[in-house]
């Protein structure tokens, strides 16, 4: 297909309304704990890699960490009723490790940490919000990482299991949504090989990140098997893995372009799809990394199979892929993919519009593409999107109006919410929605100067909440009221 007409395609421009979506269709919208709860001392909870990463000097953009962030701790309330004001019926949040087990070990648990998710999960309920909850989003106890690696050891996997099955039995009587791990490429590749985010391992061996990821892949079949056998049947909840993935379009229809496309697929989403549906990495990457990857023995592997009662996916871009046999990114994981990720051609027309972040262009149609992708190669999983989103740029020389008055934003969800209703039509079972984020927060190595909520949080002022126009869009939208063809639905 022509380049431009990727643009046109896919119902771009169209409206897009509630009904659009099945009716048990889930709308909610995502945090992270290390982003929003500050109170980085307070109700016992532990160091994680986080905290000693963010006050390592230089490595955060502004210098800033989370010991604060957006206060949610203690806030709470205040936010859950921000929720339910704009009228989604699910949030989906994480929990801090530390916070349950400040060493990380799960020899006692701290009753303070389990208190404040209590406390959380009843705010949500008492108002008709589904929690969905993530078991670790990249705030793993520093104990863990000082005393045997992190991720890179083994025993990570045990430390782990006792973790989930302490949440699973304190909140499951309520929770029905449980993702294990989120992202586990970032904290593998941008955690163990680039350095760019905690731990900040850059001069480990070129293995480093793939053991990373397998413990990773390890710890949520283990997860889930504890959940199916102990709890599932009583509980009645769901259990799945959130992976992140840029759409990989060829630069062109030649066959070493398609090629590296693909091969981009497989080291994103195959990396840990391949083991959880087919028992081993794929095929591209044994060839291409060989001895690299870790193996799974027999009884993994059947422990892998069928680990996830649904995936989900976070999904903000997409990029253009080219064979290239030197690549411009200095990482062992990138460097093994043989590729360019490019976002324009030649004349310079880009593939979107591009958000704050150097990342983020605005590509609506990618998210289409990804969602058959995986219904067509995974079996079509139930998928729950659960991050999308974009952000802006700190800017404290504009006026407040002005800051929220964020166009460009809703006009990124309703592309991407047009893309996800056109997947469904195509056949991908699509359960849900998550825009990220609910607030302006902590953007890990970006710190306090990109924004990405539907909240702006004024961090000069005591961290006052403004819902920005794409939260009262959604509000809107999520009661039915926004137009469709020039029509009122």
């Amino acid at each position: 297909m022509a380049k431009k007409e990727l643009f046109k395609e896919n119902g771009e421009g169209e409206e897009v309304c509630k009904a659009d979506f099945p009716p048990n269709f889930v709308f909610g919208v995502a945090t992270a704990a290390y982003q929003i709860e500050g109170a980085c001392n307070e109700g016992s909870r532990g160091a994680s890699i986080w905290d000693s990463f963010s006050h390592t000097e230089g490595k955060i953009i502004d210098g800033s960490s989370g010991d604060v962030a957006v206060d949610h701790y203690h806030r709470y309330k205040e936010d859950v009723n921000l929720i339910h004001k704009f009228g989604f019926d699910a949030y989906r949040f994480s929990i801090s490790w530390s916070r349950i087990f400040p060493d990380g070990v799960g020899t006692k648990v701290n009753e303070e940490g389990i208190a404040f998710y209590n406390n959380l999960i009843n705010a949500l309920i008492e108002k008709g919000i589904q929690p969905f909850i993530t078991l670790y989003h990249w705030d793993l106890p520093l104990h863990l990482q000082e005393t045997i690696g992190g991720w890179l050891d083994k025993q990570i996997v045990n430390y782990f299991a006792i973790y989930a099955d302490t949440c699973f039995a304190h909140f499951g009587d309520r929770v029905k949504n449980w993702i294990t791990i989120n992202e586990p490429l970032q904290t593998a590749v941008n955690g163990y090989d680039t350095g760019i985010f905690a731990p900040g391992r850059r001069e480990g061996s070129s293995e480093e990140p793939y053991l990373a990821a397998h413990h990773q892949i390890l710890a949520h079949a283990t997860a889930g098997s504890i959940y199916r056998s102990k709890y599932k049947d009583k509980q009645g909840g769901q259990i799945g893995l959130v992976l992140d993935c840029e759409w990989a379009e060829a630069n062109s229809d030649k066959i070493e372009d398609k090629s590296a496309a693909s091969r981009r697929l497989d080291f994103q989403l195959g990396w840990y799809l391949c083991p959880l549906y087919y028992g081993d990495y794929p095929a591209v990457m044994l060839e291409r990394l060989g001895d690299r990857l870790p193996k799974f023995s027999e009884e993994e592997k059947k422990l892998l199979l069928n680990s996830l009662d649904f995936l989900g996916l976070n999904h903000y871009t997409s990029r253009f892929i080219s064979h290239a046999t030197s690549c411009s990114e200095e990482s062992y994981f990138y460097k093994a993919q043989e590729m360019e990720r490019i976002v324009e051609w030649e004349g310079g027309e880009k593939i979107g519009e591009k958000a704050a972040s150097e990342w983020l262009y605005i590509v609506p149609w990618g998210l289409r593409k990804v969602l058959n992708y995986i219904a067509r190669k995974y079996n079509n999983p139930p998928i729950y999107i659960t991050e999308n989103g974009m952000d802006d740029e700190e800017d404290n020389s504009l006026p407040l109006s002005e800051i929220l008055d964020d166009k460009l934003r809703v006009h990124y969800f309703k592309g991407y919410l047009a893309a996800v209703a056109q997947a469904i039509k195509d056949g991908a079972d699509v359960r849900g929605y998550f825009a990220w984020s609910l607030l302006d927060n902590f953007e890990w190595a970006q710190g306090y100067t990109k924004r990405f909520g539907l909240v702006y949080v004024d961090y000069k002022n005591s961290l006052t909440r403004h819902p920005k126009s794409s939260a009262y869009w959604f509000s809107r939208f999520l009661k039915g009221g926004e137009k469709k063809n020039g029509k009122e639905n």
